[in-house]
Parts: structure tokens; sequence; C-alpha cells
């Protein structure tokens, strides 16, 4: 390695001065010797694994890349796949050098050829700390995971292009920045509140996919049931439930925490080791399945399972949430996505339902028949096409209707008893063995734990497409 760099004596945006921000003690290798092509690559340890770094050199053309920097980043790629080491690519760029026309095109595309062939097989990581256009854009949006700073800005055309063809006015920050890529574009998987919380959570990113740990048979099981209402019509918060089957001193974090929030995914640490949870937040929309939250989960399905992940799913779920804008917006083609997620998926995957589990959202979050390695159920759970009241006014529509209006609720409460007895709910799913068995919400860390550590380490071999 190299002698520690104090970033303290470069420009705060120096390529050189963020990469020694980001490696254990400044300490890095220079895979290539610096020169003013706007790009630089090294290689380093964070947190103890190793790893190939590329940053941009904004002090240089805008960091514009053209041939010779768009090499450096190919030749990144090659060091990290014959290492088999996450990559991070350090972004502050205006894209493509004008100076190199259309060469600098094709460059740019060898670039994400390079990406798309290392997609699955290493850890893809992006940090965006500045204006990233272009192509410049693709290249983050094509890695694992993106991690946007305050000052980082996402978008294929600047405000002064938007403006000449489309006359809208907009600055960077609306157009590209946190605000836009957190709750509108799902582009920024995490949306860092300062530039030392970015740097951060990229090093705890390193550790949970390079250092994933062994599982523990036996870990501490901790009350969870008073963080889920025991009526099924009040809403709560998710977080607090995950949180406390994770690890509480493991590394943990949250992906696309604003964007689709019905839908919950973080990984974190059980037992020691890495793994991704995915749970329906209740507070938001009653956590029921939409478009956005099946395309979320189901990248997430697909980045686990490429990097041998084990999944922890936690339902609670009423359904597919329906309406024009939904059937529009491609309800069933995204829900699809996370039906071929966990149907091709090999690592090891674990679903409690904590309340309720209805219709094709019970399929959709990671169901036996979808090859679920085992299902638990807490004792209050209920498992159903549909709830029971819901059910009886389609199947007794026409008694009620005959009914005066004093007598209907009453008759409605009696036939949805009559049909939650004879559907068999959660009794019928173990009977079938769609559910394997009902446990206690106190006993659950356990539970888990013991699935996990006993089940076969297995990876999916396919790529990390970005849905």
């Amino acid at each position: 390695m190299t002698t520690p760099v104090n970033p303290a004596e470069l420009n705060a945006v120096d390529a050189e001065a963020r990469i020694a921000r980001l490696v254990d003690n400044g300490a890095y290798e220079l895979l290539i010797p610096r020169t003013d092509c706007g790009m630089v690559a090294a290689t380093g340890l964070v947190k103890g694994n190793k790893v190939v770094l590329f940053a941009s050199d904004p002090t240089i053309k805008g960091g514009a890349l053209g041939i010779e920097g768009s090499q450096v980043i190919v030749q990144a790629y090659r060091a990290a796949m014959g290492a088999q080491s996450p990559i991070i690519g350090i972004w502050h760029s205006g894209g493509a050098r004008l100076s190199d026309g259309v060469a600098s095109l094709n460059a740019f595309g060898e670039v994400f050829q390079a990406m798309v062939t290392a997609s699955g097989r290493i850890p893809q990581l992006s940090l965006v700390l500045g204006p990233t256009a272009g192509g410049g854009a693709y290249g983050p949006a094509l890695t694992d995971v993106v991690v946007l700073a305050p000052e980082g800005r996402i978008f294929v055309t600047g405000p002064d292009v938007v403006k000449s063809v489309t006359g809208d006015i907009v600055d960077m920050a609306l157009l590209g920045g946190p605000e836009a890529h957190s709750k509108n574009s799902g582009v920024a998987h995490v949306i860092a509140p300062s530039e030392d919380v970015a740097f951060s959570e990229i090093q705890d990113l390193v550790s949970l996919f390079a250092n994933q740990g062994l599982m523990s048979a036996t870990v501490e099981d901790v009350p969870l049931g008073h963080l889920v209402p025991e009526s099924q019509k009040r809403i709560y918060e998710v977080h607090p439930l995950v949180d406390a089957i994770l690890d509480k001193d493991g590394e943990k974090l949250e992906l696309l925490d604003m964007w689709a929030e019905n839908m919950t995914t973080v990984i974190g640490r059980l037992g020691g080791r890495t793994v991704g949870v995915i749970a329906n937040n209740p507070q938001v929309i009653g956590g029921v399945l939409d478009s956005a939250a099946g395309e979320k989960a189901a990248r997430f399905v697909r980045t686990c399972d490429a990097f041998g992940i084990p999944l922890v799913v936690i339902a609670d779920v009423t359904g597919f949430l329906p309406g024009i804008g939904q059937e529009w917006e491609g309800a069933v083609r995204r829900g699809a996505k996370l039906l071929h997620a966990f149907a091709e998926a090999v690592v090891p995957r674990v679903t409690v339902i904590t309340r309720k589990a209805y219709g094709g959202a019970f399929v959709a979050m990671n169901s036996k028949s979808l090859g679920a390695t085992r299902v638990f159920a807490w004792p209050q759970a209920e498992v159903s096409v549909m709830g029971a009241v819901a059910a009886v006014r389609v199947l007794h529509r026409r008694l009620l209707a005959d009914l005066p209006a004093d007598q209907r609720e009453d008759m409605e409460l009696e036939l949805a008893a009559e049909h939650e007895r004879v559907s068999g709910g959660v009794a019928r799913a173990i009977e079938i063995g769609a559910v394997d068995e009902m446990i206690e919400p106190d006993k659950t860390r356990s539970a888990i734990a013991k699935v996990l550590s006993e089940t076969e380490y297995r990876r999916g071999s396919h790529g990390n497409i970005p849905l």
C-alpha cells in the first residue's frame, strides 16, 4: 500500500482524497498511474475487506470521461473480477467528454459492458457525491446499491438541456437531487443526510456483502408480540419489529426507505450473519402490495439471491392495491417480478406471518409454493383468500342485501365466524403444507436462526438487472 494520504492536504473533491477517506487508515495503492483522464483507480481495505475503487476527478473537465478514463474503470473491473472483491465507484462526472466525440460514447459502452458482466458476481457499490449526468448517471444505475450524498445529483440531461427541449425551468437539485430520488424515482437506494454518513454507509455495505459471517444456531430471543397489534384493523409501524429481529449491534441499512414505503427492505445481521429482511409496512396504505412495492421487493430479492444472502420475510398483507392507476402502472407486470424473483431464488428464505396473509399477496410474500425454506405463523395469524367479512359479502351478497340494514352487520359477523371455521385458516394451511409451523412471537429470532443455520449455503447464478 502507498503511504496513507491526508485528505486535508488535497482538494476536498480530489479523487484520491475521496478514496483515502473511504479506505482503512487512508491507505491505498493506485492500480494505474494517475493521469489527466478524469478517473483514478486503486485498491485498498474497507473494514478489513479488500476492495477495488475508482473515483471521478471533477477537477479535470468536470469529471467527464473519454476513452482513457473509461478504460481506467474497465481495468478496475477486471481487477475486481480477478480478485472476486467488491468494487466501489465514487461518482462526480459530467458524462462523456465532448472533445472525444463519438469515441467517448463507445468507451462508455465498454464500461457498461464490464458492469453487466460483473453483475451478480461481485458486489458493485456506488457513492454519488456530486452532479453525475448522461453516461455517468447510468454507471451508478447499473450497480447493486447507490448511495447519494446531499450534494449528489443524478440525471440523464441537465437543467439547460431540459429547458431547451421542454421549456421547463428546473435546477439540478430538483431534477436529480436527494428529494427527487428518495420519493419519486427509486434510483438511489440510500439517501445520506451528510457526506460523512454517506461514506460510513458505503463502508457498512462493504462489510455486509464481503464479510457475511456464519449464522449462529443459538440467538437470544426477545419479546416481539407487543410490537404487532392484536386487532387486524389497527395500523402500525413495522420498523421496530424488523429492528428487534435483527442483531442489535450489527451493521444494518434500509434500502429505498422513502420509496414504496409500504414495503420495507433492510440488509443487516441476524446471529452474526448478513441477512436481507423484507416486510410489509401496515403504517403505509395498510401494507398492501402495489406496483412499486412489488418492483422494489423483487430487486431486493434478486440482489440477496445473487450474493448468497439469506432472506427473512415478515408478512402482514391484505392483498394487492386495487384501482385504475395501479392497473395502468403495470401492477400485474411488476407484481409478477416479485413472484419470479422468489420462485427463482435459491438462498435460504424464511417467512413469518405475523397477523394476516390474504389472497395473491400471501403467495407473493415468499410462500411455500414459491420455494420458501420454512413458513412460520404467529398464533393470531390469519391465512385466507380474503378477510372473512369481505368474503361473506361476496359469497352471501344476495342474503345480506335482503336483510334490513339494522340486521346486516350482525349477520355479516355471524357468517364471517362460520366462514373462518369452515375455510380453516392457519390450521388448514398447516394441514396442506402451506405453513410449516405455528410459533410464539417471542421465539421468532431463534426459530429463524435455527432454520438458516441448518440450510445449505447457495447463491443464485444470475445477474442483478436493475428492476
